[in-house]
């Protein structure tokens, strides 16, 4: 018997939680609810969700710190609701640890659809039988590593959500070449994404402040066009 993946449904309206839940069990999936975000914190402990559906008004407690504290233990993904639609909002709510950003009212299918991908996208770490080398990428005090999804920098683990990780892995694995931020948005989110390509500069800022520019190697910006991963001759 597969086992169903959990979704930890967090919205203070109750009706709105109850149909994205009638939506996703349709689909397959195991729900929770929660309507306030500490008893949300409490459920993600104990329900050990395979994502989260974060909205972001919510009583005592609200969406922000929730994700900020699920990200303070654990990469699970996060994709926050709202009905701010600010250019702003989407921006901090993916700083502070958010996989994706759905601007409510939403449509079903693509809320189910936004969910799937995300899921697909992750990969918890887990012992797996065969291992490549073309899933490692190592430069000098740089390791990305797409096997167990880890990253070594400076001889020290870094921890980074999975997009994160995959965009440096990306970038990383085709040194000195040009992307623009549609063929990133392409590559790493794998779907057409609605928003914009800011989303492609600010996972570029956060793993900035993770990962220095090194002597022999850096994340470059290509002004008017996109990042490129530039080693140095």
């Amino acid at each position: 018997m597969v086992n169903k993946q959990k979704i930890l449904i967090v919205d203070d309206d109750n009706n709105i939680a109850e149909l994205i839940s009638l939506y996703l069990v349709k689909e397959c999936f195991e729900t929770k609810i929660c309507n306030d975000g500490e008893s949300a914190l409490e459920a993600f402990n104990s329900f050990d969700p395979n994502l989260v559906l974060l909205d972001l008004m919510l009583p005592g407690i609200d969406g922000y710190q929730v994700c900020r504290e699920i990200r303070t233990k654990s990469q699970t993904p996060i994709i926050m609701l709202s009905a701010k639609g600010e250019v702003f909002d989407k921006v901090l709510g993916l700083e502070m640890g958010a996989d994706d950003y759905m601007e409510k009212p939403f449509d079903s299918k693509e809320l189910v659809a936004r969910v799937k991908a995300v899921l697909r996208r992750y990969k918890p770490v887990v012992a797996e039988p065969q291992v490549s080398n073309d899933k490692v990428v190592r430069y000098t005090d740089l390791e990305i590593n797409m096997t167990n999804y880890s990253v070594n920098y400076g001889g020290k683990r870094v921890d980074m959500p999975p997009k994160e990780l995959e965009l440096l892995y990306f970038l990383a694995s085709s040194p000195n070449h040009v992307f623009t931020r549609e063929q990133l948005l392409d590559q790493i989110w794998g779907y057409e994404y609605v928003g914009d390509t800011r989303t492609v500069d600010v996972h570029i800022k956060r793993l900035r402040e993770k990962i220095k520019d090194h002597e022999q190697w850096r994340l470059a910006t290509i002004w008017g066009i996109g990042y490129k991963f530039e080693v140095k001759d």
